[in-house]
């Protein structure tokens, strides 16, 4: 019986852990001002055929807070990898010079600064709902349980500590990253 309330309290937190870990990486295409490799790592290149991560077919380094610079490892990869920049509709005007695709990071404005805030709020709110349902759904395992009443209110009163914990990470994140894309 204990084994099985570890079991559940073990897979609650690791999908609590998951919700989190989503949530930085939801975070990291959100531009905040400075270039930054992860701003173009949602772009899949057409690669002989199959979308392949542009990571896989190129070098993408920040080589300033500007400019973010892709160097393919096959030079006729260059209109491949712009068109794909294009199509990922991220705001960016990619240029090459034959030899790389540099694209040059505008500042951002104020009212974008508010949208990308909104943003993050959007990702941040399905991180916590995620962390909700996680715990909703070890609630029902644990009624499922044959324990005593208390073991079971006690490990309930566990999964909202967790939960609380896990809430908690969620709002530090996000004021971390609003400070990080409201600052000009």
């Amino acid at each position: 019986m204990n084994e099985e309330i570890n079991i559940i309290l073990d897979a609650t937190d690791e999908g609590m852990a998951e919700a989190l870990s989503h949530l930085d990486k939801a975070l990291g295409n959100i531009r905040a001002g400075k270039a930054s490799p992860q701003m173009v790592g949602s772009v899949f290149v057409d690669y002989y055929g199959s979308q392949t991560p542009l990571s896989q077919v190129a070098n993408v380094s920040a080589p300033d807070s500007r400019t973010i610079m892709i160097q393919p490892w096959e030079k006729k990869m260059i209109q491949a990898i712009e068109k794909a920049i294009q199509i990922a509709n991220l705001g960016f005007n990619p240029m090459n010079n034959g030899e790389a695709v540099i694209i040059t990071v505008p500042p951002l404005t104020e009212e974008r600064r508010k949208e990308l805030v909104k943003q993050a709020k959007g990702e941040g709110e399905d991180a916590k709902i995620s962390i909700r349902n996680a715990r909703q759904e070890a609630n029902k395992d644990i009624k499922k349980v044959e324990a005593s009443e208390d073991i079971k209110k006690d490990t309930e009163e566990r999964i909202q500590k967790l939960t609380d914990k896990y809430i908690k990470k969620v709002e530090e994140v996000l004021a971390v990253k609003e400070a990080e894309i409201l600052k000009v």
